[in-house]
């Protein structure tokens, strides 16, 4: 395992690529990266290259009230695709002139882990740096900007992750008239009638509290989605769709579901199961008053690969797809000393 331990903690990062200071004493504005909370503010700092490159720092908490760790010992995944997310927002606002008061309509997101070993949670909080790239794929000032953010991820000066979301920037008034063109029609609001499903226990889909499970299981053997609009981390501040982290999660906890093989545990010496890659095309609204069937391609078989594999699943509401995603999962050693359990 790599010595980590000397990770800069008095609130400065030097990348040693570029040379260029990021300071880590404080989180930036809330409302720059469209949180409600400074507790789910991630970003510390951000700096120009020229070029529409940037540096962006952030500190991931060793402990968190959603992203925590798992029983492996390895920082969550999701705390990069969040990171993501809000360095696309904070670069928007910062550097490309685009309205605070502008809403984001996310089209793609990706993100992959290539050196895991480098989110094992230690002694001090992960200080990652995202390189980023900006890339304006059209623009209709100052109503409508269309954009794309590549990012390249650093920790403690490797790389060790890569990722990349796209998005639309809209104003009120624009972003009134996609929601109207985007919401189901009255057939197709009938085309799936509700099902009360079964709560999933929080344990099985990687969760330690038992209202953070979005997972249900319906008749027939299926999955659904139904995330409670009140849950302070899931739906920070009020939205009239489900969010792109949202729906990430519900991926997610299925794919924790299906991956855990009997062989699957927490001892020294064994396997956990441990999300390497995640990619999500959102392809409509997704409402929050109705669950969203969950439906898996079929060919996955993670028990015969020690929870390792690739899951495709398939996100359908009132009879209509509002999103696709694959999730990639490794089976990677548990440590043992384990920094948060």
């Amino acid at each position: 395992m790599r010595d980590r331990s000397v990770l800069p903690i008095r609130g400065v990062n030097i990348s040693e690529a570029s040379g260029h200071r990021l300071s880590h004493l404080q989180t930036v504005p809330r409302h720059m990266v469209h949180r409600a909370a400074v507790s789910e503010v991630f970003l510390t700092d951000a700096q120009a290259l020229g070029g529409d490159r940037f540096l962006v720092a952030a500190q991931w908490p060793r402990d968190h009230a959603l992203y925590y760790p798992d029983s492996g010992g390895f920082t969550d995944p999701l705390l990069f695709a969040e990171t993501i997310r809000q360095s696309m927002v904070y670069l928007a606002h910062a550097y490309y002139d685009v309205p605070l008061t502008h809403r984001f309509i996310g089209s793609d997101f990706h993100f992959e882990i290539t050196d895991p070993e480098l989110f094992r949670v230690i002694d001090v909080p992960l200080q990652p740096v995202l390189e980023a790239r900006w890339t304006e794929l059209e623009s209709r000032p100052p109503n409508r900007v269309s954009l794309r953010v590549d990012v390249e991820l650093t920790i403690a000066g490797s790389v060790c992750g890569r990722g990349s979301i796209s998005a639309i920037a809209v104003d009120d008034k624009r972003y009134g008239l996609l929601r109207r063109r985007g919401a189901p029609s009255a057939a197709d609001a009938q085309a799936q009638v509700p099902q009360q499903g079964t709560r999933i226990p929080a344990a099985c889909v990687g969760r330690l509290r038992e209202k953070d499970c979005v997972l249900e299981r319906v008749a027939g053997g299926d999955w659904q989605m139904r995330a409670a609009v009140g849950h302070a981390v899931l739906f920070d501040h009020p939205t009239d769709h489900v969010p792109l982290m949202v729906m990430l999660e519900g991926f997610r906890q299925l794919g924790h579901l299906l991956t855990r093989a009997p062989s699957l545990c927490s001892e020294a010496g064994r396997t956990a199961a441990f999300l390497t890659a995640a990619s999500v095309d959102c392809l409509a609204f997704a409402e929050v008053d109705a669950p969203i069937r969950l439906r898996v391609h079929d060919g996955y078989e993670p028990a015969s690969r020690g929870g390792a594999g690739e899951l495709r699943v398939d996100a359908v509401q009132s009879g209509r797809d509002v999103a696709t995603a694959t999730t990639v999962w490794a089976a990677l050693p548990v440590a043992e000393r384990v920094g948060v359990a």
